[in-house]
């Protein structure tokens, strides 16, 4: 609505209010007023005298002799009508068609008129029949109704004479009233329409200035936030690139850096679904909830201490490190820049461009897609009501961190689902930051039987399991959640084994998927079984298009074809193929490690095939030589079934065949250790129990692909006794 229409509704309603006041004003039949401006009769008394006599005459009279006029006069006041029937029986006033006249002019027009009518040509009453409708417009029945109007139009002034009669104090009190009336609904009035023309104008103010405000507000907020798309529009992102990477995490910005060394001025557009600059994610798990922090929510630049005591980020280069996206293409010295909270749809590998969620094209020279993976749900879980919804998150990115520190602050109980990596890690973690902080008490739930049962030996998994119950985690295995409630405060989960679990929040961390939706609109295979882009060993899907990190299905030589999630991976395979992406066309052999750490006293590196369904050895430290027998521990199978899944316990033996028994609780045991991964004879993983910067020891080893008759002698390389 405009403000020309505010104000054009604001007169109306004045003049609807004044109108309203005006017909509540009802004068008696005493003060009967004219129409058009004439008057015809001062007082009833004074009109029942002369109307007989002068009626007749004067409609003849005006009929005859003035056919323009109007015959229904009346005099001004009492002593002049008497003096006129008098002379000359009746008296024809003309007036000027004009609203109502002042009582001088009405006097001099009376004397004019009566100068201009002899008296022989007055008609008596008697000689008068039916006056002719044409003579003399009939009044309205209320005149005093139209003499309000003509009252307004002309003005309030009025003598104690006035037109309507009565006189005195009680017309001009009437008068008066009237005008108050008016007055106080021209004000309302006013008042009302003043304050909406205000208001409306003071929006149309706003409103000029509301695009950039609300912009200003939004960006604002969004920076509060984190998520804020960077540029603010896709349409001021480069058309063109040479390099491009769809994904912002590690593998893509260890793809850059690889481009970088081999073209120092090239130009990298990096596009991320997420709203920050590439950082890391295994502290998320570990390393973060060791050091000590400020209450800051968030915390700033996500600062921590590893293991070494040196301290970093969590992002692997500062916000001053990234160019902007618009300045890209004018940078002569090239460089990388990372559009934050773009999603690309779809990649056409023939014409080399890609198409963004709104529709925006790139084209490029060269790009690589490392979208990596997504956190899973259950399905229980994710059809859920909203209200359970609430109380469920999974865990993967710096706001899960910052939420489930808020909950651990606020001393309230967590549940962790899952006995993986991440179920692990942060299950241990939150016990130590809740024993530091007094928090709440930190559950586990899996339907495995011990921690980490899917890489650990048995044996290994249950001792790994009772050293996390030490720590303070309240570890349920062999139980699933059969169904999920929430009360005020609490979710309510009932388990299979009969138990009830009640707890502020619950974490699933039960793998991830990768993120291969692009696939099916860019025409790229995607692998069955594993999940993941099929790459040829150069990590291409097709020509110019490389995949890398935790969404890429590779060949390995030695193992076959793999997909593997691990921050090591991500890291080598995203620097091949930035090589590759400047013609270096290497193949990918690279044997990825991985490492975690469960608590203060458990960490352990990993490499190949670390998979408990396989035969292992496990050799480890003792303290005395009397327990040097059970140095050489082998975990066998059942000839039945020789790669079981189900986690079913094992014989252990020692090497000269005579069954070894364990005591979990012996925990020299399994103090220092390497475990070794067997297919077909042959080492295919190795675990280094609490045994660091061996790990490239363990790769040449893996790497040579061969049988060995002792493994005692393969234990003595790592130095497991130093």
């Amino acid at each position: 609505m405009s403000i020309w229409s505010v104000r054009c509704l604001s007169q109306k309603f004045s003049r609807q209010a004044y109108i309203l006041a005006n017909s509540r004003n009802v004068l008696s039949p005493a003060h009967r007023l004219p129409v058009n401006g004439i008057n015809r009769t001062a007082h009833n008394s004074l009109y029942q005298m002369v109307k007989k006599r002068t009626l007749e005459a004067r409609t003849k009279l005006q009929a005859n002799k003035y056919p323009n006029n109007q015959a229904c006069m009346t005099v001004p006041t009492t002593t002049e009508l008497e003096n006129v029937a008098t002379a000359t029986d009746s008296c024809e006033l003309t007036i000027p068609s004009r609203a109502t006249p002042s009582y001088h002019e009405s006097q001099a027009q009376f004397k004019v008129a009566c100068q201009q009518v002899p008296a022989k040509e007055v008609l008596k009453s008697s000689e008068c029949r039916e006056p002719k409708i044409d003579t003399c417009r009939q009044p309205p029945k209320d005149p005093c109704e139209e003499f309000n109007r003509k009252r307004r139009e002309a003005d309030f002034g009025r003598g104690p004479g006035g037109p309507c009669g009565g006189g005195g104090d009680g017309g001009k009190g009437e008068d008066d009233s009237f005008k108050l009336k008016c007055l106080l609904g021209m004000l309302a009035a006013l008042l009302a329409g003043g304050l909406i023309a205000w208001l409306m104008t003071r929006r149309s103010k706003t409103d000029e200035h509301s695009e950039a405000e609300d912009q200003e507000a939004s960006l604002k907020r969004a920076k509060l936030s984190g998520l804020i798309t960077t540029p603010r529009t896709s349409a001021e992102l480069p058309q063109h690139v040479p390099y491009l990477i769809i994904g912002g995490g590690t593998a893509a910005f260890s793809a850059f850096r690889a481009i970088k060394s081999n073209d120092a001025r090239a130009k990298v557009l990096m596009i991320s679904n997420e709203f920050r600059k590439p950082y890391m994610r295994p502290p998320l798990s570990k390393e973060l909830w060791y050091t000590p922090n400020a209450n800051d929510d968030p915390i700033k630049d996500y600062r921590f201490k590893q293991w070494t005591g040196s301290e970093r980020s969590l992002y692997f280069e500062p916000e001053e490190f990234f160019m902007d996206p618009t300045k890209l293409e004018d940078s002569v010295n090239g460089g990388i820049a990372v559009a934050q909270g773009f999603t690309v749809k779809k990649v056409d590998a023939q014409k080399r461009i890609v198409t963004l969620n709104d529709g925006y094209q790139i084209g490029y020279d060269e790009c690589l897609i490392a979208t990596g993976c997504s956190p899973k749900n259950l399905p229980m879980f994710r059809d859920a009501a909203p209200s359970v919804r609430e109380k469920i998150m999974v865990y993967r990115t710096p706001d899960d961190f910052d939420r489930l520190r808020r909950y651990a602050l606020e001393k309230r109980s967590i549940t962790i689902v899952g006995n993986g990596f991440i179920g692990s890690e942060l299950a241990c973690s939150l016990a130590h930051y809740s024993k530091e902080n007094g928090g709440g008490k930190i559950y586990q739930v899996f339907q495995e039987k011990a921690n980490m049962s899917k890489v650990l030996p048995n044996y290994l998994s249950r001792w790994t399991m009772q050293k996390m119950e030490s720590l303070g985690v309240c570890v349920i295995p062999d139980a699933t959640i059969r169904a999920a409630s929430r009360d005020e405060s609490n979710i309510k989960l009932e388990l299979n084994n009969g138990m009830t679990l009640m707890s502020d929040i619950v974490v699933v961390c039960v793998g991830c998927s990768p993120n291969t939706t692009i696939a099916s609109s860019s025409g790229l295979e995607v692998d069955r079984s594993l999940g993941g882009f099929v790459v040829n060993a150069e990590l291409e899907a097709r020509r110019n298009l490389y995949v890398a990190g935790d969404a890429s299905c590779f060949y390995d030589p030695l193992l076959g074809r793999r997909r593997v999630e691990h921050h090591d991976h991500s890291v080598v395979s995203g620097r091949l193929a930035g090589e590759n992406m400047t013609g270096a066309k290497k193949p990918y052999t690279h044997q990825s490690m991985f490492w975690s750490d469960l608590g203060p006293e458990i960490g352990y590196e990993g490499i190949g095939l670390v998979d408990s369904s396989l035969p292992t050895v496990g050799v480890f430290a003792l303290p005395s030589e009397a327990d040097r027998h059970a140095d050489n521990l082998t975990e066998k199978r059942s000839q039945e079934d020789p790669y079981p899944n189900d986690g079913a316990d094992g014989d252990i033996y020692s090497s000269d065949g005579e069954p070894i028994k364990c005591d979990p609780d012996d925990e020299p045991h399994y103090g220092k250790g390497v475990i070794f991964y067997l297919k077909n004879d042959k080492i295919v993983g190795i675990l280094l129990w609490n045994l660091f910067n061996r790990i490239g020891l363990a790769r040449t080893i893996i790497n040579q692909n061969k049988k060995y008759e002792d493994l005692n002698e393969v234990a003595k390389l790592f130095e497991i006794h130093a």
